[in-house]
């Protein structure tokens, strides 16, 4: 079986490759970078993997790739994920994120080929719920509140529809809060793990700077999303999508004073306008049912340890020179 990850050098995609590599051992992995992507999170399994040069925004690159490998299955998980810069660069989040994908569509459809494909939509396409529509399942009105959100209604429309219209076999997630090792350092939790290892190191001097302390996510861990993106495409029904999450609820406070008790040096926060956004998500709290019940899947590794392991990951970083 061949496998191709778009997005494989980030968070999500290398930790899937990691998962597919010791897991399926029989399996081909391949995923796209561009010429200045960065290989740092796949240092431990480079020589076991396929890395071909393609960009999104250039469908006859995929084409040339998707002719070469011919995959079984398609993990697309590359997009501008970071919705603080979706506000300042509306265009070119719609055009990767969007166009991106109809491209890689385009290409499959184009090459003849028939994979099953996972389209990574996220939890953002729901926007500001109601407190009576929580938990949120899948059939919750759309309210996206960001151009990163608009920009996954689009990819998860536009998937549906090639489903329908050219009956490729995609099947649609849409993923709360997840994190760990090898989150960028732009994202909330992410951010005040580096803060907190860089006050330690002696690099950044008390407070640290936070955003919106107030909204409520659930949490999962990333080594256990990658487990249920795998099982996604080996039970899960084409043409349908899947809200998948945590079952941890918390606010992004907490998930603070968490992190800061595993310093031991005293760290002071403050709340800087600059990280508050024109318009928040403050309540994501996921009806994960419809996934559970075709896979069995659940999570596994508790809040704590996965924030432990984030804060451990900035700290190694920083050890490093990796500033």
């Amino acid at each position: 079986m061949k496998v191709f990850i778009t997005g494989i050098t980030g968070m999500v995609g290398s930790h899937l490759a990691d998962y597919i590599v010791s897991n399926h051992p029989h399996v081909s992995v391949h995923g796209i970078i561009r010429w200045r992507s960065p290989l740092d999170h796949l240092t431990q399994i480079v020589d076991k993997i396929h890395l071909h040069h393609a960009d999104l925004r250039d469908l006859n690159s995929l084409i040339s790739v998707l002719k070469e490998v011919k995959p079984d299955r398609i993990f697309h998980l590359a997009a501008q994920s970071y919705v603080t810069t979706s506000f300042t660069a509306p265009a070119d989040t719609l055009h990767t994120n969007v166009i991106g994908m109809a491209n890689l569509l385009d290409a499959v459809r184009l090459v003849g080929i028939e994979p099953r494909i996972h389209v990574c939509s996220s939890s953002e396409v729901y926007g500001q719920v109601q407190e009576d529509e929580v938990p949120i399942t899948e059939n919750n009105v759309l309210r996206p509140a960001s151009p990163y959100a608009v920009s996954k209604v689009g990819e998860d429309m536009l998937a549906y529809q090639y489903f329908l219209s050219y009956q490729l076999p995609i099947i649609r997630t849409r993923m709360f809060t997840h994190t760990g090792p090898r989150r960028g350092k732009v994202f909330a939790e992410s951010a005040f793990a580096y803060q907190i290892a860089k006050i330690e190191a002696g690099l950044q001097k008390n407070p640290m700077y936070v955003g919106n302390l107030k909204s409520i996510r659930t949490i999962t861990d990333v080594r256990d999303a990658v487990k249920a993106y795998w099982l996604l495409l080996e039970k899960c029904t084409p043409g349908e999508v899947y809200n998948i999450g945590g079952i941890e609820t918390l606010t992004v406070g907490k998930v603070l004073e968490i992190l800061k008790s595993f310093s031991t040096t005293d760290i002071k926060h403050e709340v800087c306008p600059s990280l508050l956004r024109p318009s928040d998500v403050t309540l994501q709290i996921p009806d994960i049912s419809k996934f559970q019940k075709e896979t069995g899947w659940k999570p596994e590794i508790k809040v704590e340890k996965t924030l432990e392991d984030l804060l451990n990951y900035h700290r190694n970083q920083l050890s490093m020179g990796c500033v």
